[in-house]
């Protein structure tokens, strides 16, 4: 059973649960795959890795929200966007630490030859297909940064 139909699934329980956020957030998800599937010149198959990518994105919209709502002082809205959060989370690979994604900088940094600031998008370039999903792109940015000096 693939990713996308975990969720399928899961809205059922979730709608059976009465449970609000969760069933509204798994529509949201389940829309962005159909939205996908019809695509020119895209099957009806899809696979995990494009809807960890949609939940990517969504999960990425979330923290964006909630940075905002914190930031204006709408803790209701925040936490609303967190419920939201939380869900698509679950569904999500589990995320690398600063440890390790230093760890993959350094190995990549070494990889590519890069040797001061300016080789930023060689190294990111090369980095992010190897984090995608797993690392949030803000942090591993500012980790190849701060490795290659350019605070």
């Amino acid at each position: 059973m693939g990713l996308a139909d975990t969720i399928q699934s899961d809205l059922k329980d979730a709608m059976k649960a009465r449970d609000k956020v969760r069933t509204g957030t798994l529509r949201m998800v389940l829309a962005g795959i159909k939205n996908l599937r019809a695509e020119p010149g895209h099957g009806d198959d899809v696979s995990d890795a494009e809807v960890t990518d949609i939940l990517s994105r969504e999960a990425k919209k979330r923290r964006e929200s909630i940075e905002t709502y914190a930031d204006a002082g709408r803790e209701e809205l925040a936490a609303s966007e967190q419920a939201e959060l939380d869900v698509l989370t679950e569904y999500l690979p589990e995320q690398m630490g600063e440890a390790e994604i230093r760890s993959l900088v350094t190995e990549t940094v070494s990889q590519v030859g890069a040797s001061d600031p300016s080789d930023l998008g060689k190294v990111m370039g090369a980095l992010m297909p190897k984090v995608k999903g797993k690392a949030d792109g803000k942090l591993v940015n500012a980790v190849v940064r701060e490795v290659l000096g350019a605070n």
